[in-house]
């Protein structure tokens, strides 16, 4: 079994604290191994063909710096035949305009370049009014709201987790 990547950037924390959480869940280091963007070559994306995708919503539907700045950099990786599932941290009452937006931007640009989208998410259960990480009714991955409902997080994180799992062929 092939390790699945997991790549994130974080403004705060958070985001790095979701993607503790997500290796967690999957069963620990030996399943995923974790990489802050911020500290990594865009190229060690190219080592695995199983990929998860973490960023949050900076701003007014921003990318978070460190994706932001690798951005164009992704147009030189070729994700064919690369399984990605993807998560998000945002807030859906004070953005509610751009909820996960980032999230939608990394997807559909990695998407563009041959990358698979796995592990789409209900968007019943959230109140937002507009996002660009929606497609036909799901978000493209998993919407995390620590600022309005960090309740069900944990929660979220074991379904979405489970829903992925034989995606990975876990």
């Amino acid at each position: 079994m092939s390790k699945i990547g997991l790549f994130f950037g974080t403004q705060t924390g958070n985001t790095e604290e979701l993607a503790q959480a997500i290796q967690a869940a999957f069963g620990g280091s030996d399943i995923v191994e974790l990489f802050d963007v911020a500290e990594v070559d865009i190229e060690a994306l190219r080592d695995f063909d199983q990929l998860i995708i973490g960023c949050p919503t900076w701003n007014v539907g921003e990318l978070q710096s460190d994706w932001e700045a690798l951005y164009d950099d992704l147009d030189d990786v070729d994700f064919s035949g690369k399984t990605i599932a993807y998560f998000g941290a945002g807030d859906q009452v004070g953005y509610a305009d751009n909820f996960q937006d980032a999230m939608g931007v990394l997807e559909e640009k990695i998407t563009s370049l041959g990358g698979k989208t796995v592990g789409q998410w209900p968007t019943a259960g959230y109140d937002h009014s507009e996002s660009k990480a929606e497609r036909d009714g799901k978000f493209v991955g998993l919407a995390i709201d620590e600022d309005n409902q960090p309740e069900l997080t944990a929660e979220r994180i074991q379904a979405w987790v489970a829903q992925l799992k034989p995606a990975f062929g876990l």
